[in-house]
């Protein structure tokens, strides 16, 4: 089983909407000043080849775009689908990336839910807060949204691996943090603790019921802990990773290494039924005909993972006859961050999801080494 952090990658090609003719006015933080260095990122530059490189610097196109400037980066497991060739289709040249943490230094003039110089976390797509989606708190689906690090044919967003990025719709899109959070948290809020939370509740269990997650890379991590929030009994994680599985125990979860029977301590702990819930997190056939498995008759399997395959492991005959209720789906990253920001303040164990610190220039080899799970890397953090 391949454990990817995913969140997010499932609909990359969506493109932005159509920008406006009119050039907005400009207002800037006026500490924030440009010494007239190149601006840098991380750009795609072919299968596995990843560039530290300096790249036009982003300016206000839309009256309510903002600039920020980037404090922290996130490297996660669906950049990797794009690092490998599973997702095409992306621009040579476009800046990776979709999880960051970083303050408001230029606004356009329809910009004005957030202070220049604010500190502001923003989800991995962008939002406009009206449409009927954003209305219902799916915002993921969002009529106007656009994936951060997805540029094709010239259209789209850059990516948040960089030293600045544009945010269109930025009054709807950006969360503003105090500065007290500390970073590691935050960047935690872009992506990765919403997702964990949205594919607990996708697996609509009961007070005291089990629960099995299922990859136990940093969305698998922080679903352990939302299942726990949100009233589990028990939660076995399995992973093949002994160093990902150290951590699935340290957060309260039973682990299990993946290659022995892992079915047999499920069913030990509901009298031969198996899991009231499967939180899939990787998005592997394999891992599908799992989750499948373990899950008993009438019980959920909730899917954050993106899955290329095009089928499921399991036919409609088999998930009829076991009464299976599947769940599946983006997260709603920005709907989640109110509700989710009290939990991380909470929980600020979750910051040890993070196990490598970097600065951008390492980039390359950050994800070489997190591509092969080398040095107990979990998730990266970037510091531009």
């Amino acid at each position: 089983m391949h454990a990817v952090d995913c969140a997010g990658a499932a609909d990359s090609k969506q493109k932005a909407r159509s920008l406006s003719d009119r050039r907005p006015s400009r207002r800037r933080w006026t500490r924030h000043l440009r010494r007239g260095d190149p601006l840098r990122a991380l750009t795609f530059r072919g299968l596995r080849t990843i560039r530290y490189e300096a790249v036009a610097e982003p300016t206000l196109i839309r009256d309510d775009d903002a600039l920020v400037q980037v404090e922290r980066a996130g490297l996660c497991g669906s950049d990797l689908h794009v690092y490998h060739g599973r997702e095409t289709g992306i621009d040579d040249g476009t800046v990776m990336g979709h999880e960051l943490v970083g303050r408001i230094v230029a606004a356009g003039r329809d910009a004005r839910g957030h202070a220049v110089g604010a500190r502001v976390v923003a989800p991995f797509s962008t939002c406009c807060g009206q449409c009927f989606y954003c209305a219902r708190g799916l915002s993921a689906r969002c009529r106007q949204g656009a994936l951060f690090g997805w540029v094709e044919g010239g259209v789209g967003l850059q990516g948040a691996q960089a030293e600045m990025v544009r945010v269109p719709h930025a009054d709807a899109t950006l969360f503003a943090i105090d500065e007290e959070l500390p970073a590691e948290l935050a960047l935690l809020l872009a992506d990765v603790a919403p997702t964990g939370w949205h594919v607990a509740r996708l697996g609509r269990f009961a007070a005291g019921d089990v629960v099995v997650v299922l990859g136990c890379g940093p969305v698998g991590l922080a679903a352990i802990v939302s299942a726990f929030e949100q009233g589990a009994g028990r939660v076995f994680a399995v992973d093949a990773v002994l160093e990902r599985l150290e951590l699935a125990t340290r957060f309260g979860a039973e682990g299990l290494r993946l290659g022995e029977d892992v079915g047999d301590p499920v069913r030990d702990a509901t009298e031969g039924r198996g899991a009231d819930a499967v939180l899939e997190g990787v998005g592997s056939a394999e891992a599908s005909r799992l989750a499948f498995d373990l899950v008993r008759p009438g019980g959920v399997v909730a899917i954050a993972g993106v899955h290329h395959e095009s089928t499921f492991s399991f036919s409609p005959l088999e998930a009829y006859n076991k009464n299976l209720t599947l769940s599946i789906g983006r997260c709603p990253a920005r709907s989640l961050m109110e509700e989710l920001l009290p939990v991380l303040r909470r929980r600020s164990d979750l910051a040890a999801i993070i196990t490598h610190r970097l600065p951008l220039s390492d980039g390359p080899r950050a994800y070489d080494m997190f591509d092969r799970k080398q040095d107990g890397c979990i998730k990266v953090m970037f510091q531009p």
